[in-house]
Parts: structure tokens; sequence; C-alpha cells
């Protein structure tokens, strides 16, 4: 087993339990927030800005000059690059290299997008039907069944806004992954599937 495993996901659709529960069956790291602590430190940028942006981009000229206060210069990198592009690059160095390392599971932030290059890589997208997901939100943060809705409708848009923004393929088109699973099927079933595809 060579391949490196990147993972989009709905909100509420599971994907990151697939994702976790897929490295340890298989024995090979999981990389998710791991990425923004790794990238915060490469870069010298505050771990605050990195979760600020995380899989949100922003066009606002305003908010961008707002953080030009914050005292780092990446080593390499213009200080003219937007302080979102500067993020996106430190994460996508982080990404490359891990997966120069060998195979890995990683989840989110454009990893398909990043090694689209490698011929070693499982592009995997989790998506599920909406009550279902809403009842996941409900349960996994006690919310109500209105504000469950809610937030999965502002996490998946900021997720294709983020990765639509980055990539030249669509976030959540089926035609830009290897394998698009709905986890309706409980989350064992789908990484037994993602076992044997990647076999």
């Amino acid at each position: 087993m060579d391949k490196i495993i990147t993972i989009g996901r709905q909100f509420g659709s599971g994907g990151w339990e697939v994702g976790n529960r897929l490295s340890m069956a298989l024995g090979i790291p999981f990389y998710d927030k791991e990425i923004i602590d790794l990238a915060a430190q490469e870069s010298g940028i505050s771990k605050d800005l990195f979760e600020d942006f995380e899989e949100k981009p922003t066009n606002s000229l305003l908010y961008s000059l707002s953080l030009s206060a914050y005292p780092f210069s990446p080593a390499g990198v213009a200080p003219q690059i937007p302080i979102s592009d500067r993020i996106f690059f430190a994460q996508a160095d982080i990404i490359k290299d891990k997966a120069n390392q060998g195979p890995c599971v990683i989840v989110g932030r454009c990893a398909d997008y990043i090694l689209r290059e490698r011929n070693d890589v499982l592009n995997v997208f989790i998506y599920g039907d909406m009550n279902l997901r809403v009842r996941r939100i409900m349960e996994r943060e006690n919310l109500s069944e209105d504000k469950a809705l809610e937030k999965i409708k502002k996490y998946d848009k900021r997720r294709a806004s983020y990765h639509n923004y980055y990539a030249d393929n669509k976030w959540g088109d089926m035609a830009s992954y290897d394998v698009c699973i709905n986890s309706n099927i409980g989350i064992v079933n789908v990484v037994e599937m993602l076992k044997a595809a990647i076999k």
C-alpha cells in the first residue's frame, strides 16, 4: 500500500472520522489540524492567523490591511503577497513534505489539488444526506435542528469557496475525485470500501 489519501468532505458527513479510522486501519499518519501547527512553525506566521483563515479565503483588502501589523515575514515570501495566500502556500509546503515522506491520510486544505501532479494519490470525497448530517451535528455539538442546519450550510459554503478559490477543480464535483462515497452507509462501511479501493 503506497497511496496518499486526500479526503474532501461535506460538513457533518463524518469525513474526518473516516480519515482518522482509515489511517489507523492502514497504519499510516493522519494529518488535519497538525498541518496548521507545522506550517505555523515553519513559516513563522502566527498560529492564530492560520486558524482565522482555515479553509476560509478572503478577498477583502481592508481585512488584509488590518493584518499588516502582525510582526512576521516568512523567508522567501514577498511581503506584497496577501496573508491568505501566504498561509495557503505555507500549508501547501507542509502537505507536499508529508506526502514526500510516504503514505498518509490528509483531510481538507486543497490537498487533492496541491498533490495533483503525483500519481500515487487517491482523492476521496465524503458526502451525506442532509437529514443525517443534521442529526450528526445536533448530537455532536448539542445544537437545535435549525442551528445545526445553519452551521452545515455555512461550513459547506466556506469549504467550497476556499477550494474553488485556490484550485482549478470544483469542490464536491464528482468529476474532481477518484472516489465519492455517501456516508449514509455507515462510517465503518466507508472505511472498508476505501481499503478495498486502495488495494
